[in-house]
């Protein structure tokens, strides 16, 4: 008996604070506002530490959201997980995807085989000297398999995509974290993005099963070839703990979506994009019963300054960040090949895929 519907809208924004879209389909009933439990964005800011698009977004979402839901703007944001991801260099497009789930009461004629599900978790909050370190793996993965039973999701082949929010230091953490006689990873803001980003993605390998369990602080961003092929983590400024959301496909579910992905090697792997289309009905011969909602990936400048051997220099430009410049390069390779500029691609891969390539999921809607 399946027992719950998963709905999944993407919606094209004009800016970081634009909710008429998301207003528009409440409106004429297309989304229940009540059954929203996340929402994924793309946000014209430039991914870094002091890119507050991000924290502008969710908060217009939630001002918009808390009169619809009866619930004050900060009980919103505890309620459905907001995962803002900045930069949309190059051909890349502003949006969010809408995620819903609801309870069904019998089983919808024409549904079969595994569909999209989506679970949800959080962390405890992190104090500053835990990021990047043992204590974020472990929460992590204790998160992600709780968001996989939330999902209904008991194999980890069943895992698609786990994409995660999580925090960065600034220097005010720093100093707390001094001041009670600890130090930080790094006191680098910039340079926590990736130790909290990498720590995640970690957490997320672990928890699937994909490395195993007796890793710690002395593997963050050193031991690259240790990574998850589903995890994709996003630092911002904020939050202090992780919000976790797995995506999968299970056989509870009655959603009219299904998802797939791929490991794309580098940050031209456009094999593997193709690939995962094809594992959901939507290659080069393309089913006519699909149609796209939306490709989630990761995309890093090479750690080792090269691209199938010849040279880049994404490392090396000081105007511009090395994760600017990889978002719009996977950006267009996958925009080129699936038609549309609105695909979600986040910047800094770290132990998500292998060093300098990262995962690519693709979410396809069924027509039964």
């Amino acid at each position: 008996m399946r027992t719950t519907s998963v709905g999944v809208h993407k919606i094209a924004t004009k800016g970081p604070g634009d909710v008429s879209g998301l207003m528009n389909l409440i409106g004429s009933g297309a989304i229940d506002p009540a059954s929203i439990l996340a929402i994924l964005g793309k946000t014209e800011g430039n991914g870094g530490v002091n890119d507050f698009t991000r924290e502008y977004a969710v908060a217009a979402l939630c001002s918009a959201l808390a009169p619809k839901l009866d619930l004050s703007a900060e009980a919103v944001e505890q309620r459905i997980a907001f995962v803002m991801s900045g930069g949309t260099e190059g051909v890349l497009s502003p949006h969010i995807t809408v995620f819903t789930r609801q309870q069904v009461q019998q089983q919808p004629a024409g549904i079969s085989g595994k569909r999209l599900s989506i679970g949800m978790a959080h962390t405890r909050d992190f104090l500053p000297e835990e990021l990047g370190r043992s204590a974020q793996i472990t929460e992590t993965a204790k998160a992600v398999t709780a968001a996989m039973a939330d999902a209904g999701i008991a194999d980890p082949a069943d895992v698609h995509f786990v994409q995660i929010k999580c925090p960065l230091l600034t220097s005010e953490r720093v100093e707390a974290a001094a001041a009670r006689g600890n130090k930080t990873a790094t006191t680098s803001a910039y340079s926590s993005m990736a130790y909290s980003r990498g720590a995640s993605a970690l957490g997320v390998a672990v928890a699937l099963g994909e490395i195993a369990a007796d890793i710690g602080d002395q593997d963050v961003l050193r031991r690259y070839d240790l990574f998850s092929k589903v995890a994709s983590t996003s630092s911002g400024i904020e939050l202090m703990h992780n919000v976790v959301i797995v995506l999968g496909n299970s056989e509870s579910s009655a959603s009219a979506f299904e998802i797939s992905h791929a490991v794309m090697s580098d940050a031209i792997d456009a094999a593997a994009v193709l690939a995962a289309l094809g594992s959901v009905g939507l290659g080069a011969r393309a089913q006519a019963d699909r149609e796209l909602v939306n490709i989630f990936a990761k995309a890093e400048a090479s750690p080792d300054g090269t691209v199938r051997g010849f040279r880049h220099t994404m490392l090396e430009d000081t105007d511009i960040s090395s994760t600017r410049h990889a978002r719009a390069a996977v950006g267009g390779l996958i925009a080129g090949l699936a038609g549309t500029g609105a695909v979600y691609v986040s910047g800094g891969a770290e132990h998500q895929g292998p060093a300098g390539g990262g995962p690519v999921a693709v979410i396809a809607r069924l027509s039964d």
